[in-house]
């Protein structure tokens, strides 16, 4: 057994069966062993899955493209402007975005904050080590709420007086712990999957069959926090299969919350594996999205080699869009990333003195970005905005 089957396997013998969205969390975040936590690299060719910031510079080329266009008016305005991203992974993406800036907008690069929102202490001094060129331009936190509101240096009437700020992620909320639910026809009722332990392995059991713990949510509490937007009516539930799947993740809604609430003026911006709730609760998917991924091989076997594969499970945009608006945003687009990329990469094809040359290998990574087989059509990016 690895380090973090062992410490799930302690827990389930010391409490019995424990909810899907708890293993789910020691598999991936228990400190020195979960999968997010440990030295291996799970990016790229030798990595477990390729991710749009692996195929090369020109993803994080392009964000700093639109986060310059986005933060510019903020900075002639004389406020104080930063960008704050949640979920570095080993702040190649920064590094890349940065780099760029530096070059190619040097005047909002000189009194611009880069902030990472880190909770792992171990991926922390990783991201140190590969931004250190950046000095103390870039600046951690362990948790959202430790971000001090942004705000101009110099204060002024009116708007001037505030921040303005992008707060973006790429590929966090597909990866927070989820509750797995089930929908058993007879009964006509949810019931939450749990984890057990027979013979050494990890096995699927309902939580129904067990005695719940105090104060935890039942199945259809967790749909009326987490799933906002899902089209529950009674039609519906009648065509929905036995055993129909359904992943619900109260955590990415309450994030993007407090992101959203967070924010004093600009965008907030995620880049995700998603769908919509119409779309997530179709009877035609009846298995759910969750997805385990090791050595580029996508498999359904998500209880296997807890610390070893990654786990992820589709983000629900409405639920996102409705979480954010209900903090006072307003949604300015859903879309995939090819249709945001190329956006943006059809204002830098005339301004090559503002953006660099398109060469060949530029060329190759915006067609494996945007193309529909790779990562063109999964990811989606949400862009929300405040002011």
């Amino acid at each position: 057994m690895s380090k973090a089957a062992k410490r799930i396997a302690e827990e389930i013998n010391a409490r019995g069966a424990i909810p899907f969205r708890r293993f789910m969390e020691l598999a991936l975040y228990c400190p020195d062993c979960g999968y997010y936590d440990r030295e291996k690299d799970s990016l790229g060719r030798r990595g477990d899955y390729y991710t749009s910031v692996s195929v090369g510079s020109l993803f994080g080329e392009l964000l700093g493209w639109q986060f310059a266009e986005w933060l510019e008016p903020g900075r002639a305005a004389g406020r104080k402007i930063r960008i704050v991203e949640a979920g570095a992974h080993d702040g190649k993406l920064a590094g890349d975005l940065l780099a760029w800036l530096r070059q190619y907008r040097p005047a909002l690069f000189e009194p611009l904050q880069y902030w990472i929102v880190e909770p792992s202490r171990r991926r922390r001094d990783w991201q140190r080590q590969n931004l250190a060129p950046f000095g103390d331009q870039v600046r951690w936190v362990a948790k959202l709420d430790e971000l001090a509101p942004a705000a101009s240096a110099a204060p002024r009437p009116q708007d001037s007086a505030r921040g303005w700020e992008v707060i973006f992620s790429n590929e966090l909320l597909d990866a927070l712990p989820v509750h797995r639910l089930g929908w058993d026809a007879q009964k006509r009722a949810w019931f939450e999957w749990g984890v057990a332990l027979e013979a050494e392995r990890f096995v699927w059991t309902r939580m129904a069959d067990k005695a719940p713990a105090p104060g935890a949510p039942t199945a259809e509490e967790l749909l009326a926090f987490s799933c906002l937007g899902l089209p529950l009516d009674n039609d519906l539930r009648e065509r929905l299969p036995d055993g129909f799947s359904l992943e619900v993740c109260p955590d990415a809604a309450a994030w993007w919350r407090a992101a959203a609430n967070a924010l004093a003026g600009g965008k907030l911006v995620t880049f995700d594996y998603g769908l919509t709730a119409d779309e997530l609760i179709r009877p035609e998917r009846p298995a759910g999205t969750l997805r385990a991924y090791h050595r580029h091989q996508a498999s359904h076997e998500v209880l296997a080699q807890p610390g070893e594969q990654d786990i992820t499970a589709h983000v629900n945009f409405t639920a996102m869009q409705k979480a954010g608006e209900s903090a006072g945003l307003q949604t300015e687009g859903l879309l995939t990333q090819a249709q945001f990329l190329t956006r943006i990469a059809a204002q830098t094809w005339a301004a090559e003195n503002r953006f660099g040359a398109w060469t060949a290998a530029r060329i190759r990574q915006f067609h494996t970005l945007t193309h529909p087989e790779y990562l063109g059509r999964s990811f989606r990016v949400l862009v929300q905005s405040r002011g």
